[in-house]
């Protein structure tokens, strides 16, 4: 239940990214927006998310993963309010900007807060949650703009909508215990067993020699010890952002309409059908990452996933022998990336960064990895269309499909199997020494 409350803040997340899809049609009419003035209105959102991700770390270190969520659910209700409210573009930029403080501090805390208050067999599931309620909130806000589109002022309505789930973070949390391990670090060992109780665990968290190591900083971040597992969280990032998952929730429509779909109306369908594999697919990797392990799930997802892009760049290369076809080879194509996208990639990504840092700078931590995804999904939105037409669209996928391929390579080799394996064992492998790589195999 508390990690059902919590995962909220990753419906707000995929709600606020998607709902904007079908509200800029209605906000480009009634405000006459040129191109350049549309592309700042959604651009706001990923300004406000890298600022998010870059000042909420300090914040969750200092002040507890509990109170920074709950700092979350009142930023995203205030965003959204000056969205609905909205009379003029600067208004809505600004309110989009508010919002994306919330996404990009949500985007980590979030899957912070559930990996401190799990046990090590459960980890991978109720981490997950989080990604799983992402790709709810995305196709719940295509069906809430489906709704309201054909009503006047119905873009207000749509971003109103993002209200009830924030809401319902922001008063859930209140009923939630903090973070033990948090507590634990900031030396209040009595609390973190009193919330570890509340949840259903009487493990010890940590040594009480150890309660007083609740202090760190940027620099030790940067310190030989820790810079390679610092480099391990940026470049998961890195694999999942430029192997180019968000080409094609952003772009979805747009490559369909480039397969061979005549309407708009048929490739938006064909997205939402995309967009509910990769549901359905979450669901199948929330059950499986806690039995399989991560390290094989990201192997085989790796895997599918060039095989996908290779397929996509070679039916956009020989698009004229597929003829009629080749619209379905698209699809298909993009079906199996997404599914193996959403076993793989998508939730272990998150899921790694919240375990493989130490307790006294995690919030820091991750807040630098989230800052490195937001700025790779930056890079790769911005710089799509115009590589589409620089190499053509079977020459971004191949590139994509390469950047795959060693992406498998670096997996395989620098990032740890953490199933099963507590948050402390972990840990205390980093401070002996080991490589990256063999984190938690001495003491699982």
């Amino acid at each position: 239940m508390a990690a059902g409350v919590a995962a909220t803040g990753g419906l707000l997340f995929g709600f606020d990214t998607g709902v904007i899809s079908g509200a800029i049609l209605q906000i480009v009419r009634e405000f006459h927006f040129s191109p350049v003035q549309e592309e700042v209105v959604i651009g706001a959102v990923l300004a406000g998310c890298i600022l998010g991700a870059a000042s909420g770390g300090l914040l969750a270190d200092r002040f507890g993963r509990k109170a920074v969520i709950m700092g979350t659910a009142l930023v995203f209700g205030l965003g959204t309010l000056m969205c609905v409210a909205a009379g003029s573009m600067h208004m809505l930029i600004v309110g989009r900007l508010v919002v994306g403080l919330g996404i990009g501090t949500a985007s980590f805390a979030v899957p912070l807060y559930l990996s401190e208050i799990s046990p090590p067999d459960k980890r991978g599931a109720l981490v997950s949650l989080n990604q799983l309620m992402i790709t709810i909130g995305i196709v719940v806000s295509y069906c809430v703009d489906g709704i309201f589109s054909g009503q006047a002022h119905g873009w207000r309505w749509m971003f109103l909508a993002g209200l009830f789930p924030a809401l319902v973070l922001g008063t859930g949390m209140l009923f939630l215990p903090c973070s033990p391990r948090w507590l634990a670090a900031r030396g209040h060992a009595n609390k973190a067993k009193d919330a570890l109780k509340r949840l259903g665990q009487e493990s010890s968290l940590v040594h009480e020699d150890e309660a007083e190591q609740n202090t760190g900083s940027l620099r030790e971040l940067m310190s030989p010890r820790l810079r390679p597992v610092m480099l391990v969280g940026i470049g998961i990032m890195f694999v999942q952002q430029f192997t180019g998952i968000n080409t094609v929730i952003y772009y979805a429509p747009t490559i369909f309409k480039k397969a061979g779909f005549a309407s708009d109306a048929a490739a938006i369908w064909a997205t939402v059908g995309v967009g509910m594999v990769n549901v359905l697919m979450t669901i199948a990797a929330v059950r499986l990452l806690d039995r399989i392990g991560r390290k094989p799930l990201l192997s085989a997802g790796l895997f599918f996933m060039t095989l996908a892009l290779l397929s996509l760049a070679g039916a956009f290369r020989f698009q004229h022998l597929l003829a009629g076809s080749m619209k379905w080879v698209a699809v298909g194509a993009l079906v199996v990336y997404i599914a193996a996208f959403a076993v793989s990639l998508g939730p272990i990504g998150w899921l790694l960064i919240s375990e493989i840092y130490p307790l006294n700078v995690r919030g820091t931590a991750m807040s630098i990895a989230t800052l490195s995804n937001w700025g790779f999904n930056c890079i790769v939105a911005m710089t799509f269309l115009s590589l589409v037409e620089a190499v053509q669209p079977w020459g971004a996928f191949a590139l994509y499909a390469g950047i795959g391929a060693a992406g498998w390579f670096f997996c395989r080799f620098f990032v740890p199997e953490t199933k099963g394996i507590s948050l402390e064992n972990i840990e205390a492998d980093l401070w002996a020494g080991r490589p990256v790589v063999k984190l938690g195999t001495t003491s699982g």
